[in-house]
């Protein structure tokens, strides 16, 4: 889930600095820029809708709606807890990118 490019996560600000990273470099001329951006920015609609999709798939089948008795919340406390510690970091991250990319910035 971390690898979704969606505001507040950390693969937005990935995606984010790839962009920024392509629109000010002086190795390109303006339409390939412009070309790269295109296909980045389809490919960054795309993936959300992707594992998103896969996700609910996976995790409840494909007939969704059509169950009776269904229940979504299956999980324990082992579950929940797995889930959060992997979205505590995921929106931290993505919130405040500083404190990861400031890591980084003595090697860059």
């Amino acid at each position: 889930m971390a690898s979704l490019p969606l505001p507040g996560m950390s693969g937005f600000v990935a995606e984010v600095l790839v962009f920024l990273g392509i629109i000010t470099s002086q190795k390109y001329l303006l339409m390939p820029k412009i070309a790269i951006t295109f296909v980045m920015a389809i490919g960054m609609i795309l993936t959300p809708i992707y594992l998103l999709s896969m996700s609910r798939q996976i995790f409840y089948g494909y007939k969704l709606f059509n169950t009776p008795n269904s229940y979504v919340f299956d999980s324990g406390p082992r579950e929940l807890f797995v889930s959060i510690s992997i979205f505590i970091p995921v929106i931290g991250i993505g919130r405040y990118p500083d404190f990861v990319l400031s890591l980084s910035v003595d090697k860059v």
